[in-house]
C-alpha cells in the first residue's frame, strides 16, 4: 500500500493544507455567498472573525476596496500565518491574534462584522455575539453562516472515524454541525442585543474530490490530522475502505457531491 493511500501525501501543516484544499472546495463558495449577502460598499470597515486563512476577509477587501478597511481575527495563529502568506501583494488587511470572545478592537470600530463557519466552535456563543456588537457602530451589520445538520456524508465519515479512530475524532465531525437550530439561533443573535434579526437556511451542493482525496484532504486540513496521525496504516487503511465504499452513492463523474444546509444569518446593531 502507498503513502498517498493513506493520506500521507497530503501530511504536514494543517492550516496550509486547509487554504489549499478546503478553501477551495468548500470554504471560497460559502464565502461568496456570505460575502453576496453582506453587501459590502466602499469604504466600509469590516471584520471578519474566526477569519482562518482568510478567504472572507480577502473578497471583503475587494469590495470595499481602497478607501475600506479589513481585519482579520482569529485565535489560531498557524491559520493567520497562512492568512497572511496568501493574501495578495498590495491588498490591506490587518491580522489579529484574538479570541472572538474578548478581542482587542475598539468600541464602534466596524460597520460590518462576518464570521464563516466559527460561531459552533466558540466556547461561549453570548460572550462572542456580543462582542461583535460591541465592536459595531449603531446600526452596523452582523452577517453570519454556518452548516447543520450533518449531511450523510459527514455522518458516515464520523461514524467511520468512531470505529478506527475514537470517539474523540468523531465528536470533531459532529462539533461542525453543532448548531444548526434556526430558533436557537435566532435567541442567541436576539439575546446577544442584535434587532433586525434574519435567519435563513438553504441547501448548497458543492462538488468535491473524489473520495480517497477528499477523505484525506479534509482529515489533514481539520484537527482530525494530530488523530490519526498516532494510530496505525492497517486502521488507517480500514478507515478509508468503509468510508470510500460508502461515499459511493454520492459519486457522479468521479466526483462527491456533497449537499449541505447552510444557515445565514444577519442582523443589526
Amino acid at each position: 500500500m502507498t503513502e498517498q493511500y493513506f493520506g500521507k501525501a497530503y501530511s504536514g501543516n494543517p492550516p496550509a493544507n486547509y487554504e489549499r484544499f478546503f478553501v477551495p472546495a468548500i470554504g471560497a463558495p460559502l464565502a461568496t455567498d456570505l460575502i453576496h449577502l453582506a453587501a459590502l460598499r466602499p469604504g466600509e470597515r469590516v471584520l471578519d472573525v474566526a477569519c482562518g486563512t482568510g478567504v472572507v476577509a480577502r473578497l471583503a477587501s475587494q469590495q470595499v476596496g481602497a478607501t475600506g478597511t479589513v481585519v482579520g481575527a482569529d485565535i489560531n495563529p498557524g491559520m493567520l500565518a497562512v492568512a497572511r502568506s496568501a493574501t495578495p501583494p498590495g491588498m490591506p488587511i490587518e491580522w489579529r491574534e484574538a479570541s472572538a470572545e474578548a478581542m482587542p478592537l475598539p468600541d464602534a470600530s466596524f460597520d460590518v462584522v462576518l464570521c464563516q463557519m466559527g460561531l459552533q466552535f466558540m466556547p461561549d456563543k453570548h460572550a462572542a455575539l456580543c462582542e461583535m456588537r460591541r465592536v459595531l457602530v449603531r446600526g452596523g451589520r452582523l452577517i453570519l453562516n454556518m452548516p447543520g445538520p450533518a449531511p450523510r456524508l459527514f455522518t458516515i465519515m464520523g461514524e467511520a472515524l468512531a470505529r478506527h479512530i475514537g470517539s474523540e475524532a468523531a465528536g470533531f465531525v459532529n462539533h461542525v454541525f453543532s448548531l444548526y437550530d434556526t430558533a436557537e439561533i435566532r435567541d442567541l443573535v436576539s439575546g446577544a442585543g442584535f434587532h433586525d434579526v434574519s435567519v435563513q437556511s438553504d441547501t448548497k451542493s458543492l462538488h468535491l474530490p473524489p473520495p480517497e482525496e477528499f477523505l484525506w484532504q479534509y482529515v489533514h486540513s481539520t484537527p482530525l490530522a494530530g488523530a490519526v496521525a498516532q494510530v496505525d496504516d492497517g486502521r488507517l487503511g480500514s478507515l478509508e475502505r468503509d468510508v470510500v465504499a460508502e461515499w459511493q452513492e454520492f459519486v457522479k463523474e468521479r466526483a462527491l457531491v456533497l449537499q449541505v444546509r447552510i444557515v445565514v444569518v444577519s442582523a443589526r446593531n
